[in-house]
């Protein structure tokens, strides 16, 4: 049977008023009217009903999260940082997988709406000026996490992608590397195009010849990883030293070179990006940036926060800090 607020107002000879002032938390119920509700709460196992209660105050408390890919160790990361927010402000999570397909992208966005979530946090790899029309159209607040819209109309959290590109491959230079292939992403995705920008700004500034050859594509997986290296063994001239895009494609790249005969870090070093715990899965253990995912999630949710209770904002873009950190894919100095 369905229990309603009648029922448990029946039950504790109370008003629908009164229970209703207790589920919500008002504290204006004397304490022993308010034990008297509780009691028949429980005992009749009643459970608010979210939909009503957002009704009557305009609000679900729920958020809307699409990330691209549910079963990614990057992704999960960040999804953590959301949901541990949430609830700490007490906000229910509605969890979505994009496949980073812009059409089940925006179905999903409008799926959501149409909950009357109270806000989105959305993560992908390519804003378009499809995507940022429908976030300005919008009713609820939507922030990005991770993921870079140009015109910077959009709040988000992320990291300096070019910046952080170019930190990692000016350490390989600084070891005296001459020859340093890139493995990179989706080449139409922003994150991507800035870390080729930042490999590209550091060669120049480096003194050396981009060699168009030593820039291999990938799709961020570990199969593509292992593809990557497989071009890079073919070339008339080995690179020395590879910088990869993310750290599940660096797997693939060590592995490959494992399976090739080719010594990591003896006779390629190699540098990935992210952070993620697989970076210290695999042997040699991998260098690579850390771009901080949880904190990237939590602080995309917290910005979040403050639009949906019309609080303050600043500023509306926000840059993490990021940092290498040094393990045994590359030889200590």
């Amino acid at each position: 049977m369905n229990v309603t607020i009648y029922d448990v107002a029946r039950e504790a000879n109370v008003s629908m008023a009164t229970v209703s002032r207790v589920v919500n938390g008002n504290p204006n119920v004397k304490p022993t009217t308010r034990k008297k509700v509780l009691d028949a709460i429980d005992r009749l196992g009643y459970r608010p009903n979210a939909v009503a209660r957002g009704l009557a105050s305009k609000k679900t408390t729920t958020v809307g999260v699409i990330i691209p890919d549910i079963s990614s160790i990057f992704y999960s990361e960040l999804a953590r940082g959301i949901e541990d927010i949430a609830t700490m402000y007490k906000y229910n999570i509605i969890l979505s997988n994009s496949d980073q397909n812009k059409d089940k992208e925006l179905h999903l966005l409008n799926t959501m709406l149409g909950k009357q979530v109270d806000g989105i946090v959305f993560m992908g790899g390519s804003i378009t000026e499809e995507h940022v029309a429908e976030f300005e159209r919008s009713p609820a607040p939507i922030v990005l996490a991770a993921s870079i819209e140009t015109s910077k109309k959009i709040p988000s959290v992320t990291i300096n992608y070019e910046q952080a590109a170019y930190d990692a491959t000016i350490a390989l230079i600084n070891k005296g590397h001459k020859k340093i292939a890139f493995v990179s992403g989706p080449s139409e995705e922003q994150v991507g195009i800035q870390k080729f920008a930042g490999y590209r700004r550091a060669l120049e500034e480096g003194g050396l010849t981009f060699v168009e050859g030593y820039v291999v594509e990938g799709d961020d997986s570990y199969e593509s990883g292992i593809e990557a290296f497989e071009k890079i063994q073919d070339l008339s001239e080995r690179p020395t030293a590879i910088f990869v895009s993310t750290d599940e494609m660096a797997l693939g790249v060590i592995h490959g070179a494992t399976d090739s005969g080719v010594s990591i870090p003896e006779e390629i070093e190699i540098i990935g990006f992210d952070n993620t715990r697989l970076a210290t899965m695999v042997r040699p253990r991998l260098t690579t940036v850390v771009q901080p995912m949880y904190d990237i999630g939590a602080v995309a949710m917290r910005l979040l926060t403050k639009y949906m209770n019309k609080e303050i904002v600043e500023d509306h873009i926000v840059e993490l800090p990021h940092r290498i950190e040094y393990r045994q894919s590359m030889i200590e100095k």
